[in-house]
């Protein structure tokens, strides 16, 4: 059935909409080759199932992307770690890898009904509110899937779906731990602090050259500068290249003939149907069957009778409406529709069809003839006009890339000829790093090339590079530095002032620490703030997620014990600023507990946290129990920026 659901319609492309879909766990499957050997080593193995290397740098290369995605203009390669980035991945494969692995060995599956009902409700597969399987396809062909690869892998997802819906639905939440939770939560806080502000200490700070010169000795291993390159570059780019004229109507007219069926539409019905499940007695459905198709025949309605009488849920409701289909299109069972389009009309009712779960009664409600759109129609003539100006296009982008291949290959000491030859300019990039660039060089595949040994080793011109859909670049070093130490003169600056930050939070803490002790000793807050200059900062009623107020400063006040008498419960916390606050909690009062729907709605948001938080914990228990190997990543061998 499956194999009949990519055999259908056709539709647009839409780069990138599988994101949501397919996630890190795509690592295991697309495009076949992902065969382990000396070049490609596994770096984890969770139970039985490898990860390997070429899976990761996969893997890594769709989440630097996806920030790409995400973040557009405000992107920046320098803010990325590539080697917490790629842990963070590889810890997210072996987790996904654990929960697949226990699902299948607690007996969890996917069948066809399952993993059809959740492809063609899927919106990236759809056109119209309805499943094309054309559009399917090339979805998964431009992303480096075959749908064989690709369903295999969304049934290990249903089935992780199965487990965590198992694991999550067993969490319970009594009435009795809702109410003390709501005095938990919606407990009332007041308080006072006093802030100590590093920034008001810097002018009582005196850096001295030999403190910047001891600092720069005790941290020169690390002030190293990175490599760096410039790359001269030329570039491809679809949208540059001239489009054809419009052509004359004889071609058109043979472009017409030779894809007429492009502007053919097949017959199409739309059905309605009465089930009756076999059950335990087959014999009892099949007399069921027969006295609904009977009270049919003399006259019942169809709709009222499949609203009474069916046992599709998901139809009986609308009067057993299933939608349209056309012949083939995998989406009915073959002995449905072969008794849906053997009905010569609209408005007849089928004989009792048996299938493969139960009997049916088929209603041909509407039937729409295949049609071909002629030549002359304006649609059809502006399809035509855009198909052979996308072709042609399409020629010379394969031309054009051929010889930008070629050429590069050739002069391969130089843009120059390549330039000259396809009427390109050569192009020169920033400094970047193997952190990534601006441009160009914030791609993934441009840095592994500008850092490979055939460009900045032996220094040729690199294979062209796709950039994005439209543009390719062949690349070449044009500067190039090796990582160096920096010069004290380079660096004085940062650590100065790296110094001078030090020193005012360290007399900043001085000074919170002594306010802290006079609080416990026995003085108010009121009295230490006159002292030391201060203004006490009052909180009246705060709660754990009042606005205007720090989150530090909120979790530290309400970790603190409740008061004791009149004295003030004293805590301290490093608040977002980098400040130093001394809180003094006088007073604490239980929030009240709902009753009713309020009452419900706490237990199911308690219920819910509970249960993430227990299946993160059976997550990592699955750790003990099924054998999880993770080989060191080498960081002097990035698998991508």
């Amino acid at each position: 059935m499956m194999q009949q659901i990519r055999d259908s319609l056709n539709g647009p492309l839409i780069v990138g909409v599988l994101l949501a879909i397919i996630g890190v766990p795509f690592a295991f499957s697309g495009i076949q080759g992902y065969f382990q050997n000396d070049a490609n080593p596994a770096i984890a193995e969770v139970g039985d199932t490898e990860i390997t290397q070429d899976q990761l740098r996969r893997a890594y290369d769709q989440r630097y992307r996806q920030l790409q995605q995400l973040l557009g203009e405000n992107f920046r390669a320098d803010q990325i770690n590539p080697q917490r980035m790629r842990e963070s991945v590889l810890e997210d494969m072996v987790q996904d890898a654990l929960l697949r692995a226990q699902a299948k060995a607690s007996g969890f599956r996917a069948g066809d009904g399952a993993l059809r009902d959740y492809l063609t409700v899927t919106p990236a597969f759809q056109e119209n509110g309805k499943f094309s399987t054309e559009r399917y396809k090339q979805l998964l062909a431009q992303n480096g899937y075959t749908p064989d690869s690709f369903e295999a892998q969304q049934r290990d997802t249903l089935v992780v779906e199965q487990l965590r819906d198992v694991v999550l639905g067993s969490t319970v939440v009594t009435v009795d731990e809702a109410t003390l939770a709501a005095k938990l939560i919606k407990q009332e806080r007041d308080f006072g602090y006093l802030q100590f502000e590093p920034a008001k200490y810097l002018a009582a700070v005196n850096v001295t050259p030999e403190q910047i010169a001891a600092r720069y000795e005790e941290k020169k291993a690390g002030l190293q500068a990175p490599e760096r390159m410039k790359l001269a570059y030329v570039e491809l780019a679809q949208s540059k290249l001239a489009k054809s004229e419009a052509p004359s109507a004889d071609i058109l007219k043979t472009l017409y003939e030779a894809e007429k069926t492009r502007f053919a539409s097949a017959e199409t019905r739309r059905a309605s149907h009465i089930l009756v499940n076999f059950g335990a007695d087959k014999d009892a459905a099949k007399k069921k069957i027969d006295e609904l198709s009977a009270q049919l025949k003399a006259g019942a309605d169809f709709a009222e009778l499949a609203k009474t009488g069916s046992d599709d849920t998901g139809s009986k409701d609308k009067g057993g409406e299933l939608g349209l289909y056309t012949r083939g299109d995998g989406l009915l069972s073959p002995k449905f529709e072969a008794a849906l389009f053997a009905m010569p009309a609209a408005g007849q009712v089928s004989d009792p069809v048996e299938a493969e779960f139960g009997w049916h009664l088929i209603k041909l409600t509407e039937l729409v003839p295949s049609r071909t759109q002629a030549f002359e129609e304006p649609e059809v003539q502006k399809a035509l006009t855009d198909l052979y100006v996308n072709k042609d296009l399409q020629a010379k982008v394969q031309e054009k890339t051929q010889q930008l291949e070629q050429l590069a290959f050739e002069n391969e000491s130089s843009l120059d000829p390549v330039a000259k030859e396809l009427g390109l300019t050569v192009e020169t990039t920033d400094w970047f790093t193997r952190a990534g660039g601006a441009g160009i060089t914030a791609t993934p595949a441009v840095i592994e090339a500008a850092f490979s040994q055939a460009v900045l080793t032996d220094g040729v011109n690199s294979k062209p590079i796709a950039v994005d859909a439209d543009r390719l670049v062949v690349v070449r070093k044009a500067e190039y530095e090796a990582p160096r130490q920096r010069e004290l003169a380079e660096v004085e600056a940062m650590l100065r002032e790296e110094l001078r930050n030090e020193q005012a939070r360290a007399m900043a803490d001085a000074d919170a620490k002594t306010a802290l002790e006079a609080i416990k000793a026995g003085k108010t807050i009121d009295e230490v703030a006159a002292a030391m200059g201060l203004a006490v900062q009052k909180q009246a009623g705060s709660t754990r997620d009042k606005s205007g107020v720090g989150l530090a400063l909120l979790k530290a006040a309400f970790k603190l014990p409740r008061p004791v008498g009149a004295a003030a419960s004293v805590g301290n916390a490093t608040i977002e600023d980098g400040s130093v606050a001394v809180i003094a909690l006088t007073s604490v009062r239980d929030g009240a507990p709902k009753d009713g729907n309020e009452r419900d709605t706490e237990v199911s948001t308690i219920r819910d946290a509970r249960a993430g938080a227990e299946f993160n914990a059976y997550r990592e228990a699955l750790k003990k129990s099924i054998e999880v190997s993770i080989k060191a990543l080498p960081a002097e061998e990035p698998l991508a920026p």
